[in-house]
Protein backbone atom coordinates (compact mmCIF):
# COMPACT_ATOMS: atom_id res chain seq x y z
CA UNK A 1 0.00 0.00 0.00
CA UNK A 2 1.18 3.28 -0.62
CA UNK A 3 1.65 6.40 1.63
CA UNK A 4 -0.46 8.32 2.94
CA UNK A 5 -1.19 11.36 4.37
CA UNK A 6 -3.64 11.16 7.53
CA UNK A 7 -5.11 14.63 7.02
CA UNK A 8 -5.48 14.08 3.70
CA UNK A 9 -7.43 10.90 4.11
CA UNK A 10 -9.81 12.50 6.49
CA UNK A 11 -10.74 15.36 4.14
CA UNK A 12 -11.52 12.96 1.46
CA UNK A 13 -13.75 10.43 4.15
CA UNK A 14 -15.43 14.26 4.43
CA UNK A 15 -15.55 15.06 1.22
CA UNK A 16 -16.79 11.96 -0.25
CA UNK A 17 -19.74 11.26 2.46
CA UNK A 18 -20.74 14.92 2.39
CA UNK A 19 -21.43 13.92 -1.86
CA UNK A 20 -23.53 11.10 -0.40
CA UNK A 21 -24.82 13.59 1.68
CA UNK A 22 -26.17 16.23 -0.44
CA UNK A 23 -27.23 13.47 -3.33
CA UNK A 24 -29.78 12.20 -0.38
CA UNK A 25 -30.40 15.86 0.35
CA UNK A 26 -31.69 16.59 -2.96
CA UNK A 27 -33.53 13.61 -3.35
CA UNK A 28 -35.42 14.36 0.10
CA UNK A 29 -36.20 17.86 -0.93
CA UNK A 30 -37.31 17.05 -4.56
CA UNK A 31 -39.31 13.83 -4.41
CA UNK A 32 -42.98 13.73 -4.46
CA UNK A 33 -43.98 11.03 -2.00
CA UNK A 34 -44.26 11.09 1.63
CA UNK A 35 -42.56 8.21 2.20
CA UNK A 36 -39.02 9.65 1.04
CA UNK A 37 -39.68 13.31 1.41
CA UNK A 38 -40.70 12.59 4.87
CA UNK A 39 -39.64 9.68 6.01
CA UNK A 40 -36.46 9.39 4.43
CA UNK A 41 -36.69 5.92 2.91
CA UNK A 42 -33.78 6.27 0.62
CA UNK A 43 -30.17 5.71 0.58
CA UNK A 44 -27.15 7.67 -1.39
CA UNK A 45 -23.33 5.97 -1.50
CA UNK A 46 -20.70 6.54 -4.43
CA UNK A 47 -18.46 3.87 -5.70
CA UNK A 48 -14.74 3.58 -7.17
CA UNK A 49 -14.11 3.33 -10.91
CA UNK A 50 -14.09 -0.55 -9.95
CA UNK A 51 -17.37 -0.34 -8.57
CA UNK A 52 -16.34 -0.49 -4.48
CA UNK A 53 -17.91 1.10 -2.34
CA UNK A 54 -16.31 4.42 -1.06
CA UNK A 55 -18.57 6.46 1.06
CA UNK A 56 -22.35 6.51 1.77
CA UNK A 57 -24.89 8.76 3.48
CA UNK A 58 -25.90 8.33 6.90
CA UNK A 59 -29.21 6.71 5.39
CA UNK A 60 -30.64 3.44 5.88
CA UNK A 61 -28.60 0.60 6.58
CA UNK A 62 -30.60 -2.27 4.91
CA UNK A 63 -30.11 0.10 1.83
CA UNK A 64 -26.46 0.54 1.98
CA UNK A 65 -25.07 -3.17 2.55
CA UNK A 66 -26.66 -4.41 -0.05
CA UNK A 67 -26.54 -1.58 -2.68
CA UNK A 68 -22.47 -3.00 -3.77
CA UNK A 69 -24.26 -6.00 -5.10
CA UNK A 70 -26.84 -3.94 -7.10
CA UNK A 71 -24.09 -1.96 -8.37
CA UNK A 72 -22.23 -4.73 -9.40
CA UNK A 73 -25.56 -6.31 -11.60
CA UNK A 74 -25.63 -2.76 -13.24
CA UNK A 75 -22.04 -3.00 -14.00
CA UNK A 76 -22.28 -6.82 -15.67
CA UNK A 77 -25.53 -6.02 -17.38
CA UNK A 78 -25.03 -2.95 -18.83
CA UNK A 79 -22.19 -0.36 -20.39
CA UNK A 80 -22.68 2.55 -19.35
CA UNK A 81 -21.88 5.57 -21.22
CA UNK A 82 -21.92 9.48 -20.11
CA UNK A 83 -24.95 10.31 -19.57
CA UNK A 84 -26.59 6.82 -18.88
CA UNK A 85 -28.73 6.02 -15.93
CA UNK A 86 -29.20 1.90 -15.25
CA UNK A 87 -32.76 1.19 -13.07
CA UNK A 88 -33.46 -1.81 -11.34
CA UNK A 89 -35.24 -3.49 -8.57
CA UNK A 90 -34.16 -7.21 -9.25
CA UNK A 91 -34.27 -8.69 -5.60
CA UNK A 92 -32.22 -12.14 -7.16
CA UNK A 93 -29.77 -9.24 -9.19
CA UNK A 94 -28.57 -7.34 -6.18
CA UNK A 95 -32.00 -5.80 -5.10
CA UNK A 96 -33.59 -5.89 -2.09
CA UNK A 97 -37.50 -6.28 -2.60
CA UNK A 98 -39.19 -4.48 -5.24
CA UNK A 99 -40.49 -1.12 -3.81
CA UNK A 100 -36.83 -0.43 -3.26
CA UNK A 101 -35.71 0.95 -6.56
CA UNK A 102 -31.93 1.43 -7.20
CA UNK A 103 -30.69 4.15 -9.98
CA UNK A 104 -26.78 3.84 -10.91
CA UNK A 105 -24.85 6.16 -13.00
CA UNK A 106 -20.98 6.63 -14.41
CA UNK A 107 -19.23 9.77 -13.77
CA UNK A 108 -17.22 10.62 -16.89
CA UNK A 109 -14.23 12.90 -17.27
CA UNK A 110 -11.66 13.22 -20.03
CA UNK A 111 -8.59 11.83 -19.23
CA UNK A 112 -5.08 12.55 -21.25
CA UNK A 113 -3.31 9.11 -21.58
CA UNK A 114 0.62 8.38 -22.17
CA UNK A 115 0.54 5.54 -24.48
CA UNK A 116 2.94 3.57 -26.44
CA UNK A 117 2.81 4.22 -30.48
CA UNK A 118 1.71 0.68 -31.86
CA UNK A 119 4.34 0.60 -34.69
CA UNK A 120 7.75 2.00 -33.71
CA UNK A 121 10.33 2.60 -36.63
CA UNK A 122 13.45 3.41 -35.11
CA UNK A 123 14.67 2.08 -31.54
CA UNK A 124 14.33 5.26 -29.91
CA UNK A 125 11.80 5.35 -27.27
CA UNK A 126 9.09 7.79 -27.28
CA UNK A 127 5.22 8.35 -26.37
CA UNK A 128 2.13 9.87 -27.71
CA UNK A 129 -0.94 11.74 -25.62
CA UNK A 130 -4.47 11.21 -26.32
CA UNK A 131 -7.61 11.93 -24.58
CA UNK A 132 -10.15 8.96 -23.48
CA UNK A 133 -14.08 9.34 -21.60
CA UNK A 134 -13.47 7.11 -18.79
CA UNK A 135 -15.59 6.47 -15.56
CA UNK A 136 -13.72 7.93 -12.44
CA UNK A 137 -16.86 7.08 -10.20
CA UNK A 138 -19.79 5.12 -9.98
CA UNK A 139 -22.96 6.69 -7.89
CA UNK A 140 -26.09 4.84 -7.09
CA UNK A 141 -29.18 5.82 -5.08
CA UNK A 142 -32.41 3.40 -3.92
CA UNK A 143 -35.64 4.84 -2.62
CA UNK A 144 -38.64 3.05 -1.56
CA UNK A 145 -41.25 3.62 -3.95
CA UNK A 146 -45.31 4.02 -2.43
CA UNK A 147 -46.04 1.41 -4.68
CA UNK A 148 -44.55 -0.84 -7.54
CA UNK A 149 -47.64 -2.39 -8.67
CA UNK A 150 -48.67 -5.73 -7.63
CA UNK A 151 -51.58 -7.56 -6.15
CA UNK A 152 -52.06 -4.71 -3.30
CA UNK A 153 -52.28 -1.49 -2.80
CA UNK A 154 -47.97 -0.31 -1.08
CA UNK A 155 -46.66 -3.64 -3.06
CA UNK A 156 -46.05 -5.35 0.76
CA UNK A 157 -49.56 -7.85 0.46
CA UNK A 158 -49.08 -11.26 1.39
CA UNK A 159 -48.15 -12.37 -2.29
CA UNK A 160 -47.01 -16.51 -2.40
CA UNK A 161 -44.18 -15.30 -5.51
CA UNK A 162 -42.37 -12.81 -6.53
CA UNK A 163 -44.84 -11.96 -9.50
CA UNK A 164 -47.63 -10.79 -7.15
CA UNK A 165 -45.19 -8.14 -5.62
CA UNK A 166 -45.02 -6.28 -8.05
CA UNK A 167 -43.01 -4.91 -11.30
CA UNK A 168 -39.35 -6.54 -11.40
CA UNK A 169 -37.08 -4.53 -13.30
CA UNK A 170 -33.95 -5.82 -14.20
CA UNK A 171 -30.69 -3.87 -14.97
CA UNK A 172 -32.00 -1.26 -17.77
CA UNK A 173 -31.43 2.27 -19.06
CA UNK A 174 -33.92 4.21 -17.94
CA UNK A 175 -32.11 7.59 -19.21
CA UNK A 176 -29.73 7.30 -22.30
CA UNK A 177 -27.52 10.14 -22.89
CA UNK A 178 -29.19 12.57 -20.70
CA UNK A 179 -32.55 11.82 -21.99
CA UNK A 180 -34.78 9.67 -20.23
CA UNK A 181 -36.35 6.79 -21.83
CA UNK A 182 -39.79 8.26 -22.00
CA UNK A 183 -41.34 4.65 -23.60
CA UNK A 184 -39.97 3.03 -20.82
CA UNK A 185 -41.03 5.19 -17.96
CA UNK A 186 -44.33 4.98 -20.09
CA UNK A 187 -44.16 1.02 -19.19
CA UNK A 188 -43.49 1.41 -15.86
CA UNK A 189 -45.76 3.86 -15.22
CA UNK A 190 -48.74 1.49 -16.37
CA UNK A 191 -48.02 -1.55 -13.99
CA UNK A 192 -47.88 0.98 -11.25
CA UNK A 193 -50.44 3.17 -8.63
CA UNK A 194 -50.14 6.84 -8.55
CA UNK A 195 -48.72 7.64 -11.54
CA UNK A 196 -47.88 11.39 -11.19
CA UNK A 197 -46.26 10.66 -7.99
CA UNK A 198 -43.90 7.76 -9.22
CA UNK A 199 -43.04 9.63 -12.11
CA UNK A 200 -41.62 12.51 -9.66
CA UNK A 201 -39.78 9.86 -6.94
CA UNK A 202 -38.29 8.75 -10.50
CA UNK A 203 -37.22 12.35 -11.20
CA UNK A 204 -36.22 13.14 -8.37
CA UNK A 205 -33.63 9.98 -7.92
CA UNK A 206 -32.23 11.16 -11.31
CA UNK A 207 -31.48 14.86 -10.24
CA UNK A 208 -29.83 13.65 -6.91
CA UNK A 209 -27.52 11.81 -9.33
CA UNK A 210 -26.75 14.36 -11.40
CA UNK A 211 -25.85 16.14 -8.09
CA UNK A 212 -23.33 14.05 -6.75
CA UNK A 213 -21.68 13.82 -9.80
CA UNK A 214 -21.41 17.62 -10.29
CA UNK A 215 -19.66 17.73 -6.98
CA UNK A 216 -17.41 14.51 -7.55
CA UNK A 217 -16.05 16.32 -10.87
CA UNK A 218 -15.39 19.63 -8.46
CA UNK A 219 -13.34 17.61 -5.87
CA UNK A 220 -11.86 15.92 -9.36
CA UNK A 221 -11.06 19.24 -11.27
CA UNK A 222 -9.51 21.37 -7.58
CA UNK A 223 -7.44 17.66 -6.57
CA UNK A 224 -6.71 15.95 -9.76
CA UNK A 225 -7.85 12.40 -11.19
CA UNK A 226 -5.18 10.35 -9.98
CA UNK A 227 -5.12 11.96 -6.16
CA UNK A 228 -8.93 11.28 -5.75
CA UNK A 229 -8.60 8.06 -7.01
CA UNK A 230 -5.90 6.77 -4.82
CA UNK A 231 -7.57 8.00 -1.77
CA UNK A 232 -10.11 6.41 -2.83
CA UNK A 233 -8.57 3.00 -2.28
CA UNK A 234 -6.79 4.55 0.47
CA UNK A 235 -10.00 4.64 2.32
CA UNK A 236 -11.27 1.42 1.72
CA UNK A 237 -7.98 -0.09 2.65
CA UNK A 238 -8.19 2.11 5.67
CA UNK A 239 -11.61 0.91 6.98
CA UNK A 240 -10.45 -2.88 6.11
CA UNK A 241 -7.69 -2.21 8.77
CA UNK A 242 -9.84 -1.05 11.40
CA UNK A 243 -11.97 -3.86 11.09
CA UNK A 244 -9.53 -6.51 10.91
CA UNK A 245 -8.12 -4.30 14.38
CA UNK A 246 -12.02 -4.66 15.96
CA UNK A 247 -12.39 -8.05 14.75
CA UNK A 248 -8.93 -8.78 16.31
CA UNK A 249 -10.21 -7.46 19.69
CA UNK A 250 -12.30 -10.48 20.12
CA UNK A 251 -11.58 -13.98 21.53
CA UNK A 252 -11.04 -16.33 19.12
CA UNK A 253 -13.79 -19.09 18.92
CA UNK A 254 -17.01 -19.66 18.24
CA UNK A 255 -20.58 -17.85 19.04
CA UNK A 256 -23.98 -19.50 18.13
CA UNK A 257 -27.73 -17.99 18.63
CA UNK A 258 -31.10 -18.85 17.30
CA UNK A 259 -34.27 -16.76 17.01
CA UNK A 260 -37.23 -16.94 15.32
CA UNK A 261 -39.70 -14.92 13.51
CA UNK A 262 -43.37 -15.77 14.32
CA UNK A 263 -44.61 -17.11 10.96
CA UNK A 264 -44.80 -16.56 7.57
CA UNK A 265 -48.47 -15.19 6.85
CA UNK A 266 -49.31 -18.73 5.73
CA UNK A 267 -48.61 -21.01 7.97
CA UNK A 268 -48.83 -20.46 11.79
CA UNK A 269 -45.11 -22.19 12.28
CA UNK A 270 -42.19 -20.06 13.32
CA UNK A 271 -39.56 -19.35 11.14
CA UNK A 272 -35.85 -20.05 12.82
CA UNK A 273 -32.90 -18.32 11.74
CA UNK A 274 -29.72 -19.86 13.30
CA UNK A 275 -26.07 -18.06 12.98
CA UNK A 276 -22.36 -19.31 13.85
CA UNK A 277 -20.23 -16.70 13.97
CA UNK A 278 -16.45 -17.91 14.15
CA UNK A 279 -13.88 -15.45 15.01
CA UNK A 280 -10.07 -16.54 14.28
CA UNK A 281 -7.81 -13.56 14.97
CA UNK A 282 -8.81 -10.90 12.59
CA UNK A 283 -11.19 -12.75 10.43
CA UNK A 284 -14.97 -13.47 11.19
CA UNK A 285 -17.29 -16.13 9.47
CA UNK A 286 -21.35 -15.49 9.88
CA UNK A 287 -22.38 -19.02 9.42
CA UNK A 288 -26.29 -19.01 8.90
CA UNK A 289 -26.88 -23.13 7.99
CA UNK A 290 -29.49 -24.57 9.79
CA UNK A 291 -31.78 -21.55 9.08
CA UNK A 292 -35.34 -22.74 8.02
CA UNK A 293 -35.67 -23.39 4.25
CA UNK A 294 -37.58 -20.60 2.08
CA UNK A 295 -41.00 -20.24 2.75
CA UNK A 296 -44.12 -19.63 0.79
CA UNK A 297 -44.87 -16.02 2.32
CA UNK A 298 -43.22 -12.71 2.13
CA UNK A 299 -40.33 -13.28 4.88
CA UNK A 300 -37.76 -14.54 2.64
CA UNK A 301 -34.57 -12.83 2.28
CA UNK A 302 -32.34 -12.43 -0.31
CA UNK A 303 -28.36 -12.92 -0.19
CA UNK A 304 -28.13 -9.10 -0.54
CA UNK A 305 -29.78 -8.49 2.46
CA UNK A 306 -28.16 -11.30 4.61
CA UNK A 307 -24.75 -10.09 3.72
CA UNK A 308 -26.15 -6.00 4.59
CA UNK A 309 -27.20 -7.46 7.88
CA UNK A 310 -23.51 -8.89 8.84
CA UNK A 311 -22.08 -5.45 7.37
CA UNK A 312 -24.37 -3.69 9.50
CA UNK A 313 -23.58 -5.45 12.77
CA UNK A 314 -19.82 -5.48 12.45
CA UNK A 315 -19.76 -1.85 11.62
CA UNK A 316 -21.77 -0.89 14.53
CA UNK A 317 -18.52 -2.09 16.63
CA UNK A 318 -16.67 0.42 15.32
CA UNK A 319 -16.21 3.88 15.77
CA UNK A 320 -18.71 6.95 13.96
CA UNK A 321 -15.93 8.06 11.93
CA UNK A 322 -15.18 5.09 9.92
CA UNK A 323 -14.97 4.91 6.72
CA UNK A 324 -18.26 3.42 5.76
CA UNK A 325 -16.21 1.36 2.38
CA UNK A 326 -15.66 -1.64 0.74
CA UNK A 327 -13.04 -2.72 3.11
CA UNK A 328 -15.53 -2.93 6.00
CA UNK A 329 -16.39 -6.12 4.78
CA UNK A 330 -12.95 -7.50 3.21
CA UNK A 331 -12.55 -9.45 6.82
CA UNK A 332 -15.97 -10.90 6.86
CA UNK A 333 -17.13 -14.23 5.27
CA UNK A 334 -20.69 -14.77 5.11
CA UNK A 335 -22.31 -18.53 4.49
CA UNK A 336 -25.98 -18.25 3.49
CA UNK A 337 -27.13 -21.21 1.82
CA UNK A 338 -29.08 -21.27 -1.32
CA UNK A 339 -32.97 -21.98 -0.65
CA UNK A 340 -32.85 -20.54 2.63
CA UNK A 341 -35.09 -18.10 4.42
CA UNK A 342 -31.94 -16.23 4.40
CA UNK A 343 -30.73 -16.37 0.72
CA UNK A 344 -34.02 -17.55 -0.98
CA UNK A 345 -33.69 -18.20 -4.92
CA UNK A 346 -36.16 -17.11 -7.69
CA UNK A 347 -39.32 -16.83 -7.51
CA UNK A 348 -39.95 -16.92 -4.00
CA UNK A 349 -41.90 -13.60 -2.59
CA UNK A 350 -39.89 -11.32 -0.59
CA UNK A 351 -41.38 -8.29 0.46
CA UNK A 352 -40.59 -8.61 4.10
CA UNK A 353 -37.24 -9.97 3.82
CA UNK A 354 -35.88 -6.68 3.85
CA UNK A 355 -38.00 -5.10 6.36
CA UNK A 356 -38.67 -8.15 8.90
CA UNK A 357 -36.40 -10.96 8.14
CA UNK A 358 -33.72 -8.03 8.16
CA UNK A 359 -34.22 -7.88 11.66
CA UNK A 360 -34.12 -11.00 13.13
CA UNK A 361 -30.89 -11.27 11.02
CA UNK A 362 -29.34 -8.56 13.09
CA UNK A 363 -30.92 -10.23 16.84
CA UNK A 364 -29.72 -13.36 16.23
CA UNK A 365 -25.94 -11.76 15.47
CA UNK A 366 -25.83 -9.58 18.41
CA UNK A 367 -27.37 -12.41 20.49
CA UNK A 368 -24.13 -14.37 19.40
CA UNK A 369 -21.83 -11.64 20.25
CA UNK A 370 -22.83 -11.06 23.16
CA UNK A 371 -21.41 -14.22 24.30
CA UNK A 372 -18.01 -12.81 23.46
CA UNK A 373 -18.63 -8.65 24.49
CA UNK A 374 -21.06 -8.78 27.41
CA UNK A 375 -20.36 -4.76 27.89
CA UNK A 376 -21.06 -3.64 24.42
CA UNK A 377 -23.94 -5.97 22.85
CA UNK A 378 -27.45 -4.53 23.82
CA UNK A 379 -30.28 -6.64 24.47
CA UNK A 380 -33.09 -6.69 21.69
CA UNK A 381 -34.56 -3.90 20.08
CA UNK A 382 -38.10 -4.68 19.05
CA UNK A 383 -37.28 -6.41 15.89
CA UNK A 384 -39.85 -5.41 13.15
CA UNK A 385 -40.37 -2.76 11.25
CA UNK A 386 -44.48 -3.23 11.33
CA UNK A 387 -45.31 -2.29 7.78
CA UNK A 388 -48.49 -0.49 6.88
CA UNK A 389 -49.64 0.30 3.52
CA UNK A 390 -53.23 2.13 3.20
CA UNK A 391 -54.35 2.05 -0.59
CA UNK A 392 -57.41 3.13 -2.41
CA UNK A 393 -58.85 6.38 -4.31
CA UNK A 394 -58.89 9.81 -2.87
CA UNK A 395 -62.07 11.21 -3.52
CA UNK A 396 -61.03 14.38 -1.64
CA UNK A 397 -61.33 17.48 -4.19
CA UNK A 398 -59.04 18.19 -6.46
CA UNK A 399 -58.14 14.57 -5.91
CA UNK A 400 -61.11 13.42 -6.65
CA UNK A 401 -60.88 9.59 -8.47
CA UNK A 402 -56.88 9.43 -8.04
CA UNK A 403 -55.55 6.75 -6.97
CA UNK A 404 -53.21 6.58 -3.62
CA UNK A 405 -51.06 4.44 -1.77
CA UNK A 406 -50.15 5.12 1.62
CA UNK A 407 -46.54 3.52 3.36
CA UNK A 408 -45.10 3.39 6.62
CA UNK A 409 -43.15 1.61 9.21
CA UNK A 410 -43.81 2.29 12.60
CA UNK A 411 -41.64 3.15 15.54
CA UNK A 412 -40.90 0.84 18.49
CA UNK A 413 -38.49 -0.04 21.80
CA UNK A 414 -34.45 0.04 21.89
CA UNK A 415 -33.14 -2.75 23.59
CA UNK A 416 -31.30 -1.54 27.22
CA UNK A 417 -27.73 -1.17 26.34
CA UNK A 418 -25.20 -2.72 28.95
CA UNK A 419 -25.01 0.95 30.57
CA UNK A 420 -28.32 2.46 29.51
CA UNK A 421 -31.71 2.19 29.09
CA UNK A 422 -32.82 1.20 26.15
CA UNK A 423 -34.51 4.59 23.56
CA UNK A 424 -38.61 4.65 23.34
CA UNK A 425 -40.36 5.21 20.06
CA UNK A 426 -37.26 4.92 17.22
CA UNK A 427 -36.50 3.43 14.61
CA UNK A 428 -33.57 0.48 14.97
CA UNK A 429 -31.13 -1.59 13.62
CA UNK A 430 -31.66 -1.90 9.60
CA UNK A 431 -34.27 1.02 9.52
CA UNK A 432 -33.22 4.56 9.61
CA UNK A 433 -36.91 6.29 8.88
CA UNK A 434 -38.72 8.71 10.76
CA UNK A 435 -42.21 8.44 10.87
CA UNK A 436 -44.85 9.99 8.67
CA UNK A 437 -45.89 13.66 10.57
CA UNK A 438 -49.54 13.46 11.03
CA UNK A 439 -49.94 17.37 9.15
CA UNK A 440 -48.36 15.36 6.26
CA UNK A 441 -49.65 12.24 6.34
CA UNK A 442 -53.19 14.11 6.33
CA UNK A 443 -53.02 16.03 4.02
CA UNK A 444 -51.21 13.79 1.20
CA UNK A 445 -54.19 11.07 1.65
CA UNK A 446 -57.69 10.55 2.89
CA UNK A 447 -56.18 9.39 6.56
CA UNK A 448 -56.61 10.70 10.10
CA UNK A 449 -54.63 10.21 12.54
CA UNK A 450 -56.67 9.51 15.42
CA UNK A 451 -53.76 8.56 18.32
CA UNK A 452 -50.03 8.40 18.50
CA UNK A 453 -48.13 8.08 21.70
CA UNK A 454 -45.96 6.10 23.52
CA UNK A 455 -46.94 2.19 24.48
CA UNK A 456 -45.96 2.72 28.28
CA UNK A 457 -44.46 -0.46 29.98
CA UNK A 458 -43.53 -2.30 26.85
CA UNK A 459 -39.92 -2.01 27.46
CA UNK A 460 -38.43 -5.06 29.25
CA UNK A 461 -37.53 -4.59 32.96
CA UNK A 462 -34.22 -5.12 34.13
CA UNK A 463 -31.00 -3.12 35.71
CA UNK A 464 -31.67 -1.07 32.64
CA UNK A 465 -35.08 -0.70 31.03
CA UNK A 466 -35.79 -1.75 27.31
CA UNK A 467 -37.49 1.24 25.41
CA UNK A 468 -41.26 1.63 25.04
CA UNK A 469 -43.09 1.35 21.68
CA UNK A 470 -45.84 3.15 20.24
CA UNK A 471 -49.75 3.45 20.05
CA UNK A 472 -50.71 4.33 16.41
CA UNK A 473 -53.92 4.59 15.23
CA UNK A 474 -54.97 5.79 11.76
CA UNK A 475 -58.63 6.41 10.48
CA UNK A 476 -59.42 5.70 6.81
CA UNK A 477 -61.48 8.56 5.65
CA UNK A 478 -62.71 6.52 2.46
CA UNK A 479 -63.03 2.65 1.66
CA UNK A 480 -59.26 1.46 1.38
CA UNK A 481 -57.14 -1.86 1.24
CA UNK A 482 -54.87 -2.38 4.04
CA UNK A 483 -51.70 -4.64 4.20
CA UNK A 484 -49.46 -4.93 7.48
CA UNK A 485 -46.24 -7.26 7.47
CA UNK A 486 -44.77 -7.31 11.13
CA UNK A 487 -43.70 -9.43 13.65
CA UNK A 488 -42.50 -9.90 17.45
CA UNK A 489 -46.02 -10.42 18.25
CA UNK A 490 -46.11 -14.35 19.54
CA UNK A 491 -42.81 -13.73 21.42
CA UNK A 492 -41.28 -10.35 22.79
CA UNK A 493 -37.82 -9.03 21.97
CA UNK A 494 -35.13 -10.77 24.26
CA UNK A 495 -33.57 -9.63 27.29
CA UNK A 496 -29.88 -9.95 27.55
CA UNK A 497 -28.21 -11.65 30.73
CA UNK A 498 -31.49 -11.45 33.17
CA UNK A 499 -33.09 -8.66 32.16
CA UNK A 500 -36.80 -9.23 30.70
CA UNK A 501 -38.18 -9.71 27.16
CA UNK A 502 -40.25 -6.62 25.70
CA UNK A 503 -43.57 -7.06 25.07
CA UNK A 504 -44.73 -8.26 22.09
CA UNK A 505 -46.95 -6.02 19.32
CA UNK A 506 -50.24 -6.27 17.95
CA UNK A 507 -52.70 -4.66 15.80
CA UNK A 508 -56.59 -4.52 15.60
CA UNK A 509 -59.13 -2.95 12.73
CA UNK A 510 -62.05 -0.76 15.15
CA UNK A 511 -65.27 -0.60 13.16
CA UNK A 512 -68.10 1.19 15.02
CA UNK A 513 -66.82 0.59 18.35
CA UNK A 514 -65.72 -2.74 18.13
CA UNK A 515 -62.27 -3.87 18.01
CA UNK A 516 -61.17 -6.92 16.11
CA UNK A 517 -57.53 -8.33 16.62
CA UNK A 518 -55.75 -9.02 13.54
CA UNK A 519 -52.17 -11.17 12.63
CA UNK A 520 -49.22 -9.70 12.12
CA UNK A 521 -48.89 -9.99 8.61
CA UNK A 522 -52.51 -10.05 5.79
CA UNK A 523 -54.49 -7.84 3.80
CA UNK A 524 -57.83 -6.20 4.94
CA UNK A 525 -60.77 -4.55 3.52
CA UNK A 526 -61.55 -1.01 5.08
CA UNK A 527 -64.86 1.09 5.25
CA UNK A 528 -64.75 4.58 5.76
CA UNK A 529 -64.50 5.08 9.30
CA UNK A 530 -62.48 2.17 9.82
CA UNK A 531 -59.56 2.59 12.38
CA UNK A 532 -56.21 0.91 12.22
CA UNK A 533 -54.54 0.30 15.66
CA UNK A 534 -51.01 -0.30 15.69
CA UNK A 535 -49.38 -1.53 19.38
CA UNK A 536 -45.39 -2.01 18.42
CA UNK A 537 -43.29 -4.14 20.69
CA UNK A 538 -40.79 -3.15 23.75
CA UNK A 539 -36.96 -3.61 23.68
CA UNK A 540 -35.88 -5.97 25.90
CA UNK A 541 -34.06 -5.24 29.51
CA UNK A 542 -30.86 -5.80 30.35
CA UNK A 543 -29.42 -7.26 33.51
CA UNK A 544 -30.97 -8.22 36.81
CA UNK A 545 -32.50 -5.44 38.34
Amino acid sequence: MKQFDPTTLEIYRALYTSVAEEMGIALRRTAFSPNIKERRDYSCALFDHHGRVVAQGDHMPVHLGSMPMAVAAALREIHLQPGDVVALNDPFAGGTHLPDVTLVMGVFAEVTEDRRPTTVKHRATHRLRSSVIRPLFYIANRAHHADIGGATPGSMGMATDIYGEGLCIPPIRLVRNGEIDEDLLRLILANVRSHAERRGDFQAQIGSLKTGATRLLEIVERRGERETAEYATHLIEYSARLMRHAIGSISDGDYEAEDALDDDGVSDEPVPIKVRITIKGQHARADFTGSAPQVDGPINAVEAITVSAVSYVFRCLLGGDVPASAGLMQPIEVIAPQGTVVNAVHPASVAGGNVETSQRIVDVLFKALAQALPTKIPAASQGTMNNLTIGGIDPRGDNASREFSYYETVAGGMGARPSHDGLSAVHTHMTNSLNTPAEALEYAYPLRVREYRIRKGSGGKGKHRGGDGVIREIEALAPARMSLLSDRRKRGPYGLFGGDDGKPGGAAIIRAGRTRKIGSKGSWELEAGDRVRIETPGGGGFGEK
